[in-house]
């Protein structure tokens, strides 16, 4: 035994500081890399031993972002139902203002944002704390500025969409919901920096319960403005862009006060001023490939718009898409969950935990994806009452979720496998994939059937199917013959180019 010093009998005993947040996270990364490298055990128990270790990686990380994802998107849907029970011409005007003119600065703004996605992941892996909060500030700057000049479609919403085709009581009804979305807009641009922030250090629950508070306040306020005040879509949009205000000053006020931000958020620093073109550069790769996705989507809505029976054809076909964007917000989460966990992995060093996260994240999203679409062709009947009234648009909608439930089955895949593109930097690459995939196969496909076939929204619903799948194989090949030692080595060099703290950050 050893001797006790007898001035130190009264003293406390040593208290060991608990490991924080970020010596946990890199803890359980270490030891699924080390069960993966095994070779003194046999297969079956090394790969049951990283599973246990990657999913309580990933609950903690899919599910809050996938709440976090469909809660926002219940939002909007929320606000296109009050207006779907104003009349068929205010649905078709906020479907279109919801997922047109919003989502092309949704587009904008998420794909702008996944570069803090993929420098904050990769820096979080490799330790670099303090260059987050550099990153989250940085991107911020540059989503302001973007955020001014696109308000200016907002602003002229009603001429462009005459312009490109649609009819002026459809267009007019948009561009006035369009209008109370401006400052949604802005919010846009301070919140998906500060959700990628906190998703690269795999702390998400906080926005999860912050956005979940907001929802029950936005019905609330859109039942009072449509039917207590009676200001009808543009009421309800605003109310839309007053619940996104108080998202982002809920989640800022987190960053700024929470002990598991306390390494990573340093406060304002003119450091972010710095090198904003370079960084603008990987931003912009980052949209397109993003916002050629997002945009897909819409444009498919817009072709509808021009079909015979225009109303009708809008409305089922938007209907269908919002389902789609429910179950789509879930596969958001497995995005951001690999992401995240790719980016961290080939930011710590270990190329054998990224690729076994791309496998896990991958399998578990297409499962739910596979349940979904069966249960969405158990109510096929019953979907369209959700949003409107009237047996016209129940049947043209029943008739599209055949195709809805095969467009689910392909997402629950693809989504994920862009996610591991962010988390590896292949943004420009992947934008390339799309192009070819959407806008070369999908929409020229979708356009032949609905128009010259004749076959309305179910042969252009068809082209989407066309351009995903051609998609989703690619990124399946490509991911499939990745060699992830190699993508290990270009995390390393992206890390020691984007640390400089006073030179610009890219030398490309």
């Amino acid at each position: 035994m050893g001797i006790v010093n007898q001035d130190d009998t009264n003293q406390p005993l040593l208290q060991v500081k608990p490991k924080s947040h970020e010596e946990k996270q890199y803890e359980l990364s270490v030891a699924l890399e080390r069960e993966l490298s095994r070779t003194d055990v046999p297969l079956t128990k090394r790969l049951g031993a990283a599973v246990g270790i990657e999913l309580r990686l990933l609950v903690r990380l899919a599910a809050p972002a996938a709440a976090v994802y469909l809660v926002n998107y219940v939002m909007g849907v929320i606000t296109q139902i009050v207006a779907g029970q104003l009349g068929n011409l205010e649905l078709a005007g906020a479907s279109l203002g919801n997922n047109g003119i919003q989502a092309f600065a949704y587009g904008v703004m998420w794909g702008m944002g996944s570069a803090v996605e993929t420098l904050c992941g990769q820096a979080y892996g490799a330790k670099k704390f303090e260059m987050l909060g550099v990153y989250l500030q940085r991107s911020t700057i540059l989503l302001t500025l973007t955020g001014i000049l696109i308000m200016f479609v907002y602003i002229f919403s009603k001429p462009i969409l005459i312009f490109l085709g649609q009819s002026p009581e459809i267009a007019a009804a948009a561009a006035l919901f369009s209008y109370g979305l401006i400052p949604q807009l802005f919010a846009y641009c301070a919140n998906f920096p500060i959700q990628k922030f906190l998703q690269a250090q795999s702390i998400v629950a906080p926005s999860a319960y912050i956005s979940g508070a907001t929802v029950f306040l936005h019905i609330l306020l859109s039942w009072l403005a449509v039917y207590k005040f009676g200001l009808g879509l543009l009421g309800s949009a605003l109310v839309l862009s007053f619940s996104w205000c108080i998202i982002v000053i809920g989640q800022f006020i987190y960053i700024m006060f929470s002990e598991r931000t306390r390494e990573t958020w340093r406060g304002f620093s003119v450091q972010a001023f710095h090198g904003l073109w370079d960084f603008f550069k990987l931003s912009a790769a980052s949209a397109v490939m993003l916002c050629l996705e997002t945009w897909y989507f819409q444009i498919l809505v817009m072709l509808a718009g021009l079909l015979p029976d225009p109303e009708i054809a809008l409305d089922s076909l938007s209907i269908c898409v919002t389902v789609l964007g429910w179950v789509f917000m879930i596969s958001v989460g497995f995005n951001a969950a690999a992401s995240v966990r790719v980016g961290n992995e080939l930011g710590a060093g270990h190329p054998k935990a990224a690729a076994f996260s791309t496998i896990i994240v991958t399998v578990i999203s297409f499962i739910i994806s596979v349940i979904v679409a069966l249960v969405v062709l158990a109510f096929r009947h019953s979907i369209s009452y959700m949003f409107t009234g009237g047996e016209v648009v129940a049947n043209a909608v029943s008739d599209m979720c055949p195709l809805l439930a095969v467009t689910l089955l392909l997402n629950g895949i693809q989504p994920v496998l862009t996610g591991v593109a962010v988390g590896c930097g292949w943004q420009a690459f992947v934008a390339y994939v799309n192009v070819g995939s959407y806008y070369m196969v999908g929409i020229p496909i979708g356009a032949v059937f609905g128009f010259y076939f004749k076959l309305g929204a179910k042969g252009i619903w068809s082209g989407m199917i066309g351009g995903t799948l051609m998609q989703t194989l690619i990124l399946i090949w490509v991911t499939y013959r990745t060699d992830w030692n190699k993508e290990v080595e270009i995390a390393q060099n992206r890390l020691k180019k984007w640390e400089d703290k006073t030179e610009p950050l890219l030398n490309e």
